[in-house]
């Protein structure tokens, strides 16, 4: 299997972050991996905001989250496990992943799979 790309958290760039924030889908998905801290598989968050998110789509947005520093991803077995890098994040730019996510109205782990 093919290795999961992870930026350092040197190469991470605002504008990544922005960037993949800026789709209220991709920044559901982002609260609501930031709220659970034992991170959560994709099939958890394909009933988000009253609305099934294709499997196809789910993929692409947890691959752009992942790519853009947001997240980190771990294959276990089967299942590919997603956590956030708040922490690392916050380290880098203070606040900016939260602000976005406060201008959305949302605090992290609010946005509730149905």
């Amino acid at each position: 299997m093919r290795p999961l790309f992870h930026p350092a958290i040197e190469d991470v760039r605002p504008e990544a972050i922005l960037h993949a924030l800026s789709d209220p889908e991709r920044a559901a998905i982002f609260a609501q991996i930031a709220g659970g801290g034992s991170g959560g598989t994709c099939a958890a968050f394909a009933n988000m905001r009253e609305r099934v998110i294709p499997k196809s789509s789910l993929s692409n947005h947890i691959k752009v989250l992942r790519e853009a520093g947001l997240i980190r991803c771990e294959r276990q077995g089967v299942e590919i496990r997603n956590h956030s890098r708040c922490s690392e994040l916050d380290e880098r730019f203070p606040g900016l992943a939260m602000a976005i996510l406060n201008a959305y109205g949302w605090l992290p782990g609010e946005v509730k799979a149905d």
